[in-house]
């Protein structure tokens, strides 16, 4: 009997996924505008931050820009200057919530309330359980998951107060489906959704409908953190494709955004 409503439910779920697709599909989602708001990119010396910072630009944003590379981010920001928008840098650790809370209160009397972050930073050391190292655990969960802990809080209550923002997390695939070899990684992604979705629900529970939250979850990224970077399982992204797909994830409001989408319905099955 357990067996024919699982598969019943399952059913049910495909055909709403195909219906949900085919409606998006003619009729597409209103996307926003985020000109003149403030928005903190983490993680903006390279990769998806810096190509995110570069779409932010281009929809004519102010720039906050985070890095714990100095000559990365002050990089990132002068390509965004020339598209014609304000862009500051800072070398912030992620890592390091002092900091983190140091640097927040500076950008609120340089720049104002920030309406908009991507918390993006993150790092990972590819080995197995037993080879890697105790510090590189710490680092991976203080940077991954407990920044945007901090990030967040920082951050919140000038939204709250407004009910104005959008917190964007950028987790992977490998926090709702974990592969070999990345033990720290996985877990510490798997923590990142559960902070998007636990956020989501209290956000709604507050009455706070205005401050929307995305979640970001791509396949293997090409981001240079890698050398020759493959899999068996799924294909390798490029940056670019990543980005181009979040920034329309953001401007519509959606809170899942998962790259290829196809990896949503393959996750459903899993399930």
């Amino acid at each position: 009997m357990n067996i024919i409503l699982d598969l019943l439910l399952l059913l049910i779920t495909i055909i709403y996924s195909y219906l949900e697709s085919l409606v998006k599909f003619f009729i597409p989602r209103k996307r926003k505008s985020v000109a003149g708001e403030i928005v903190l990119i983490t993680g903006a010396g390279h990769g998806i931050g810096r190509l995110t910072a570069y779409e932010f630009a281009k929809q004519k944003s102010r720039l906050v820009l985070w890095d714990i590379n100095k000559r990365g981010v002050e990089e990132t920001a002068a390509e965004c200057r020339k598209l014609g928008v304000t862009a500051q840098a800072f070398v912030v650790d992620c890592s390091n919530r002092e900091e983190i809370y140091r640097c927040v209160d500076q950008i609120k009397k340089e720049v104002g309330d920030v309406s908009i972050v991507v918390n993006n930073a993150g790092t990972i050391y590819p080995a197995d359980l037993l080879s890697t190292k105790d510090d590189e655990i710490t680092k991976t969960f203080e940077v991954n998951i407990l920044g945007h802990f901090w990030i967040t809080k920082a951050l919140l209550p000038p939204m709250m107060k407004r009910n104005h923002g959008h917190i964007v997390t950028v987790a992977s695939v490998c926090g709702h489906e974990v592969i070999p070899y990345l033990i720290p990684y996985c877990s510490s992604k798997f923590a990142a959704v559960g902070f998007h979705r636990a956020l989501t629900a209290e956000l709604k529970a507050l009455g706070k409908t205005g401050i929307k939250t995305s979640c970001l979850c791509p396949v293997f990224v090409n981001t240079g953190f890698t050398k020759n970077p493959s899999t068996r399982i799924w294909p390798v992204l490029e940056t670019d494709e990543v980005v181009r797909s979040l920034i329309d994830g953001i401007l519509t409001n959606k809170k899942m955004i998962f790259v290829p989408s196809g990896i949503s319905f393959y996750l459903t099955l899993l399930k």
